[in-house]
């Protein structure tokens, strides 16, 4: 399923990105040239993420060594709404290093970084995601364990004199990730090529890793992706696909209610179709994305049993 609002959203903020990162970038020249790694005065390295997602990732590879500011960090946030602030852009601007979802998800992080010169991570590039296709990334195992190689090189390259700890915290970072894989590999022995459904592509990744299959009703899918409301034909199909027990389980993104997901949400519980809400930004509780990876892993394998 491709990502569905997101060229709409770049159209919606082009203009005004462009007037901020200007602005941000003026207020930034007063006060900072190129940024200096801060390990050189033995302080930290100061790291700007454009989402939770990877910014609490970041802290975790860093530890004490960094300090970690995620532009959205809001459970509630709609990032492919999200008007970016001043702050914001001067935040990425003036760090030592930036980390970025790329793919289009977060083009105002993407270019402040750029036009600052920031050294940047951009998930999207590492993981050949192009502007657009789906930019969930963070569900991805293979994208969230290239961006952590990646923010370990960076880290070690602008501060080598603590190279021992960045390895060390990047060896326990992939060994949680070994563990969240093997819980994945359990569920895809039980349940490979079993049907789900979805009414967005928010967690797409994760069933892939998962290994099943994607049984959407091509109509509603190419309704959603041309950012237009599914008609009622696509909305009977879906509803029928449900009734007739062909998915498994039906996955609905929790901050994009609408009356097609609260429609095909009924179907499937009149249906005894389990529903899974999955939300885009790291919900309250959830100290990073690893441990959010695992909470909805054992919620899909409840879900399956």
């Amino acid at each position: 399923m491709s990502s569905f609002r997101h060229s709409r959203t770049l159209r919606r903020h082009a203009r005004r990105i462009g007037a901020v990162l200007a602005a941000a970038l003026s207020a930034v020249a007063f006060t900072a040239c190129t940024p200096a790694s801060r390990s050189a005065d033995g302080g930290t390295l100061d790291v700007a993420a454009s989402v939770s997602q990877w910014g609490t990732m970041a802290q975790a590879l860093g530890g004490e060594h960094v300090v970690v500011t995620s532009a959205i960090a809001n459970a509630a946030a709609d990032p492919h709404d999200y008007e970016p602030t001043t702050a914001d852009i001067a935040g990425i601007s003036s760090a030592d290093i930036a980390v970025v979802n790329g793919a289009g998800y977060d083009t105002w992080a993407s270019t402040a970084a750029g036009t600052a010169g920031i050294d940047t991570i951009d998930v999207g590039a590492l993981a050949g995601v192009e502007e657009g296709g789906n930019p969930h990334l963070w569900f991805s195992a293979q994208a969230r364990t290239a961006a952590a190689d990646a923010i370990t090189d960076a880290y070690v390259a602008a501060d080598p004199e603590h190279v021992d700890d960045y390895r060390r915290l990047n060896a326990q970072w992939q060994e949680r990730e070994r563990q969240l894989d093997d819980d994945i590999a359990a569920i895809r022995e039980s349940s490979a090529s079993s049907p789900y459904a979805a009414t967005e592509s928010v967690a797409a990744y994760l069933f892939e890793d998962l290994g099943m299959e994607d049984v959407t009703p091509q109509g509603y899918l190419q309704a959603v992706s041309n950012e237009s409301e599914p008609g009622p034909a696509d909305l009977k199909a879906f509803s029928d696909l449900l009734a007739e027990g062909a998915a498994r389980l039906l996955v609905v993104n929790s901050q994009h209610g609408d009356a097609a997901g609260g429609q095909l949400s009924d179907a499937a519980r009149a249906a005894d179709v389990p529903v899974l809400e999955v939300g885009e930004q790291l919900p309250d509780g959830c100290d990073d994305v690893v441990a959010w990876m695992g909470t909805l892993v054992d919620r899909i394998r409840d879900l399956l049993d």
